[in-house]
């Protein structure tokens, strides 16, 4: 799988997390901190890796700041990525299966490496659910992101 990894800060968890991800067969592509010369400012970096994976450069991105929330939402205002911050497994597990999450939003100041061993565990054996309602909240994100935020059951109160 063609992974993009980004990160502000050149911390052991995030060459650690290049470093796994590699181990693990995939190819990667680095920004930040993490590709010398590269500009490391967390927006721009998660935007780059992001990008990758909107224009089908990369399959999946990993991005990654201090706390990991600057990284997620910038990742997350480009079109077609849905990023989630992930802090453990079950969080990464439910990322993937229910949101059909494409980014992985970390944290580098609480991310261990056993920890990150465990969210990439789940994160690479999940797989989107076919459940119809599953499905239809990640086609509404795919409206919102399109720009169309007209629900048909928008407005209705419960019952109606």
């Amino acid at each position: 799988m063609r992974i993009s990894v980004s990160s502000d800060m050149d911390q052991p968890v995030a060459r650690q997390l290049v470093e796994e991800l590699r181990r693990r067969g995939h190819e990667v592509r680095t920004y930040g901190a993490l590709q010398p010369g590269a500009d490391p400012q967390w927006a721009v970096c998660s935007e780059a890796a992001a990008r990758d994976v909107a224009v089908g450069r990369a399959d999946q991105a990993v991005v990654c700041c201090w706390t990991g929330t600057g990284a997620s939402i910038a990742a997350n205002k480009v079109q077609g990525v849905r990023a989630a911050l992930c802090t453990d497994a079950y969080t990464a597990d439910g990322a993937r299966r229910w949101n059909d999450a494409n980014v992985l939003a970390l944290g580098l100041r609480l991310t261990s490496e056993p920890v990150l061993k465990e969210i990439l565990d789940a994160w690479f054996t999940a797989s989107p659910s076919d459940e119809p309602e599953d499905r239809g909240n990640v086609a509404h994100v795919g409206r919102l992101d399109a720009g169309r935020t007209h629900s048909p059951r928008a407005g209705r109160s419960p019952g109606s």
